[in-house]
Order: C-alpha cells, then structure tokens, then sequence
C-alpha cells in the first residue's frame, strides 16, 4: 500500500505523523488547538482582550544541506504552502539546497551629536575601545561584543554632521535585540562622557548586513517544463532585477515564504522584512532578492542573498508554546541552521510564483484554493465546502455570489450535507 502524502492525511494523521518525526509530547500536540491561555496572553501585551490566530501548515520536500526538514508555516493566504512544498520537490531531485549563514554578527548605534571636534572625538572612542568593549560585554555571559567603530554620518536635513559609534556583538544562536540594545544604553553615558557630545540615540541596527544568509538549488529543465519555461522565468527574473515596481511584488512573494516560517518559529519577521527590504536597495536601487541563471545543460539555477537575524534561544521562543513547538518540529540545533532554512523557503516560494506567472499565470492555482475561503464566507459548512468550491472552479466563476447561488441550488440543510447534489452539479 502506497504511503499517503501529507496533503491526502487527516488532521489526526498528520499530527500523529508530526508526533513521530519530531518527538513532539501530547501537550506539544494539544498546543495546536489550543495554544494560549489569556493570562499568557495578557502577560505579553498591553489591553489584551484575546488572541488572533493563523492558519499552521507543514512545507514538505525540503532537503537543506543534505538534511531533509518538515517547514511549519503560519499564514493566511492559500497556495503559499503548497507551492513552496511543490518547488522544493524540484530542487529535492537536484540534491535539494545548498544553504549556508556563517556570521551572526549583530551592530548596535550610539548617536553623537553636538560634537565640537569630530575627527578627535573618533579618536577618543577608538582608544577607548577595549575598556568599552569590556563594560559591554558585563552584560552576557554568552552574547559578547567583538568590536567597537565609529564613522560620521551627514545629516542630510541640515547639513551638519554626527558620529556614530557602532559596537559589533556576536549574537551566537540568538536574535540579540535585548542584549544589544541593554549594550548600547550601558555604553551611551560613558561615550556622552569621553566625546564630549550629546548622545541620543542607542539601539541595535535591524539592517543585519554581517548576518547574510545564502542559499542556492538547481532545477532541471524537464521538470520545470522544458527549455521555453527555463527562458521564461529568467525573462521574469531580468524584469524583477530592473524595474522596481515589479520587483516589489516579486520579493513580496519570497517573503510570502520568510515571514510564514519566522511567524511560526516566532523570529521578529518586521526586523527581516525590514532588512530584507533594504538589501533589496542596497546599489541605489529596489531589485530583485532572488537572482536566476541557466546552467551549462539549460538547467535552471536559483539563488537567494538576505539578512537574516533570527535566533533559537531567547524572546517570544521561548514563552510561546507555538513558536517551540515549531522549532521543535524543524528540529534546528543552530541559529545559522535556522537561517538556511529561512533562506530556502524564501528561494521555493520565489520560483514557484514566477514559474506560475510566466506561464498559466498566478491565479490558476491561487484562485482554486481561495474559492473554499470564499464558499465558507458564503456560510457553506462540512463538505459543503469543497462541493461549492469545486463548483465555482468548474463555471469560472468565484465570487462570494456565485458561492451563494450554489449554495440556494444546492439546497442546503443544517447537517452539512445537500439536496439533489448531483442534479445540480
């Protein structure tokens, strides 16, 4: 008997299948109906009154570095998961991902102003690196800071200048926030003091840019559909690398990918989105995250270049029994490991949208999963559900009208089922 894939389980399937590979407790598993208790809630934001909650499913295929993973992904949007697990299955023939994110190397800011004399107030910081360095680095036991520099920045509102002292902090398998900014706030008095100046600002830096994460897979031709769609989707790619406006929507669909995994692994996704944004301009203009060319046999070769400060240990991880869980499910012993996940996600879901835009286009594949989001605002229920769906799929036409029509033809009861179903279909 063949194997079911994750797609065909039931819910009680797929968590027992969970269950097994991931070592995940019954708590762990209760978690997913029922992840959080108020006064966990209330404890986290201000005003609680409840929790908003996101759909959670399972990325499949993916092999990193040799290592195969099941990807929790939290998101709204129909078609994401299935896409990247479908791109990933392409790359799965290939040898899967070849990922790496070597550095975790975090920069905090301190912002001095009022400066009298720059040039020697950059000379004071820098001979005072090692004793600052050491009042940084009584903050953790585990999170040091590596080095301490400074650069002047033009303020381009007035034309005036101001001093940046940057302090480098190796953030091993954590995001850093806290302890870089606890870092920054313990340094700003002492540098106050030594300059001169005025500080004023001192705060990490989210522009993770010693924290780069690359991934890279190659898909063959005959699986994409040949040597046509091969130039097709670089065709795609060259607009995406040229013109901003679409470049936009091509890395909003990467971070489609991104920001699904880093919400269910609970990673502060505005920091990357943030990032992720601004290495996107980083030669003056917006451009591509993805880049795509053709191997020496037409194959086509996929490649991924991001920050990405994300962490294992530490913050929301390690209070919501989600985001454990998640981790918990990928498995991941590293931050770096963590990365080249991420990164991968982002690379699959990239070449599975551009794949589907330069061909049948998007909304083929979009439209068919979003038509039961529109059958259940339509008030279907139970198998309902699929049997409008599949309905307004066959007439081409899904709409929250067309869902009711079906529904008033279908003559619904109130146990779900439906009258003269096959009259009507």
């Amino acid at each position: 008997m063949t194997e079911k894939k994750f797609y065909q389980m039931s819910l009680e399937e797929r968590l027992s299948s969970l269950a097994a590979k991931s070592s995940l407790t019954i708590n762990e598993i209760s978690t997913v109906l029922h992840p959080l208790s108020f006064d966990k809630i209330d404890k986290m934001v201000e005003n609680a009154i409840g929790s908003f909650s996101l759909p959670l499913g399972i990325a499949t295929n993916f092999v990193v570095n040799g290592k195969e993973y099941l990807v929790p992904m939290a998101i709204e949007e129909p078609s994401v998961i299935a896409a990247a697990s479908h791109a990933a299955k392409l790359a799965k023939s290939k040898g899967g991902f070849k990922a790496s994110a070597k550095s975790s190397i975090m920069r905090g800011q301190i912002q001095v102003t009022n400066l009298v004399d720059i040039k020697k107030a950059t000379q004071v910081i820098s001979k005072s690196k090692k004793s600052l360095l050491k009042v940084a680095n009584s903050v953790s036991k585990n999170v040091k800071a590596v080095d301490l520099k400074s650069r002047v920045i033009d303020n381009d509102i007035d034309g005036t200048k101001m001093l940046l002292a940057e302090i480098y902090v190796d953030c091993k398998d954590s995001m850093g926030a806290n302890t870089i900014n606890t870092m920054c706030e313990l340094l700003g008095p002492r540098i106050q003091q030594k300059t001169g100046g005025k500080v004023i600002l001192k705060i990490l830096s989210n522009y993770a840019t010693e924290r780069i994460a690359i991934s890279k897979a190659t898909f063959k031709k005959e699986e994409l559909g040949g040597a046509d769609i091969v130039d097709r989707i670089l065709s795609a790619f060259a607009l995406a690398f040229s013109d901003s406006h679409r470049a936009v929507t091509h890395n909003k669909g990467i971070m489609n990918g991104i920001d699904a995994v880093c919400i269910a692994t609970g990673q502060d996704f505005r920091a990357i989105e943030a990032a992720a944004h601004a290495y996107a301009s980083r030669d003056g203009k917006y451009r591509s995250l993805t880049s795509f060319s053709k191997s020496s046999n037409g194959d086509l070769v996929g490649k991924i270049e991001i920050p990405l400060s994300v962490g294992i240990v530490g913050g929301i991880s390690t209070v919501h029994p989600m985001a454990k869980m998640g981790l918990k499910i990928l498995g991941v012993k590293s931050a770096s490991e963590l990365a080249c996940i991420i990164a991968s996600v982002g690379l699959a879901q990239n070449l599975a949208a551009i794949r589907a835009l330069s061909t049948e286009g998007i909304q083929k594949g979009h439209m068919k999963l979003h038509a039961k989001n529109i059958a259940v605002a339509a008030g279907a229920t139970g198998k309902l559900v699929d049997l409008v769906s599949e309905a307004m799929y066959k007439q081409s036409k899904i709409s929250l009208d067309s869902a009711r029509r079906i529904l008033h033809e279908l003559g619904t009861v109130k146990d779900g089922s439906s009258k003269n179903t096959k009259n009507t279909l």
